[in-house]
């Protein structure tokens, strides 16, 4: 796959970025680059392999899990600049 200059003259009005037309041919080859690079990154063998969060093995520490401070809405609602009873006042924001 390859892009030419209406290609990526088009993603930069979806994308909403201003893009200089002595611009349009660099991006062209950098684009093209990427997009040369994935399509290598679908050639790798990957079955039997599992999927990776580092490349370090590691365990997350894991503790109880017990309330320790709730159930305390005056304390937590003290610096509010608006509340109602126990709850913060905030403007609309859906119609």
């Amino acid at each position: 796959m390859s892009v030419d200059k209406d290609t990526v003259r088009r993603i930069a009005k979806l994308a909403r970025i201003a893009l200089e037309e002595e611009r349009v041919e660099p991006m062209v080859n950098e684009l093209n680059q990427i997009l040369h690079w994935v399509e290598q990154l679908g050639e790798v063998e990957v079955a039997g392999i599992e999927p990776l969060t580092s490349v370090v093995a590691q365990r997350l520490k894991m503790r109880e899990d017990e309330v320790t401070a709730g159930g305390d809405a005056e304390a937590v609602t003290a610096n509010a600049p608006q509340r109602e009873d126990d709850y913060f006042v905030v403007p609309k924001v859906v119609e």
